[in-house]
């Protein structure tokens, strides 16, 4: 059995004073690929950004553990460095930093210590060849001018050379055609073969899934998580819709 690194308890979240989530349970092993799926409007977002410890979304109930430590009232910048990343539907442009830079800056808070330009350099330049992007992108401004595939890919090789506990993938093929999916999908099944990296995905399509090991899949109505299965539960999913499962 896979030791736990993520166990959420009855987790209540609201937004602005209304109730999102109510009383999520999910417990995600070593190892292990989880997909979140349902409806627009679901809550997956809201458990993502929860997850990470943004402000915005209150807990009002329930914990947060992540790799054996109560995370719940934990900064972004603590869950970060212990090993937890979430990956964006609609990434921020942040002029006058370098795509490389932010990347480096972030893997140095990561790890602890000081990297080699040169050690960077090789490392990311072979993240970038995987990606089908061209070495210039990690001088170019964060997501300034990025096309939509552009800034996904850049959440992807931030995500292969951050090398987190576990990756939360929220609605990473989003917006993209075909060419952009099979990239994408290249980078997180490479992610997904490093030893003992956890992902869960959150999305209502299932592109990005074709080509990946899939652990469990859990469908989620109106913040709650109303059906917890197997991999066979994606092809339920596309053949027949979420329509059975909004009233349960």
């Amino acid at each position: 059995m896979a030791e736990t690194v993520l166990q959420v308890n009855q987790l209540r979240v609201c937004v602005e004073e209304k109730e999102i989530l109510h009383g999520i349970n999910l417990t995600i092993g070593t190892g292990e690929t989880h997909v979140l799926m349902g409806p627009n409007g679901a809550g997956k977002s809201t458990l993502g950004y929860a997850l990470m410890g943004n402000p915005r979304y209150a807990v009002t109930g329930g914990s947060i553990w992540f790799r054996g430590k109560d995370m719940t009232e934990e900064a972004v910048d603590k869950r970060a460095k212990e090993g937890l990343f979430l990956s964006f539907q609609n990434p921020l442009e942040v002029p006058g930093l370098s795509l490389g830079s932010f990347i480096r800056g972030a893997l140095e808070q990561r790890r602890g210590t000081r990297i080699k330009p040169w050690e960077f350099r090789k490392e990311l330049n072979q993240a970038m060849a995987l990606l089908q992007m061209e070495e210039s992108y990690a001088q170019r401004d964060l997501n300034v001018g990025f096309s939509g595939g552009e800034k996904k890919k850049a959440e992807i090789l931030q995500l292969l050379m951050m090398k987190p506990d576990l990756a939360v993938l929220d609605e990473t093929d989003s917006g993209l055609d075909v060419d952009a999916v099979r990239t994408v999908s290249r980078g997180v099944e490479a992610f997904q073969r490093e030893k003992d990296r956890s992902l869960l995905i959150i999305t209502h399509s299932t592109r990005i899934l074709e080509a990946l090991h899939v652990d469990y899949t859990h469908i989620m109505v109106d913040g709650r998580i109303v059906k917890t299965g197997d991999a066979s539960l994606v092809e339920e999913i596309n053949e027949k819709g979420f329509e059975e499962y909004l009233h349960a």
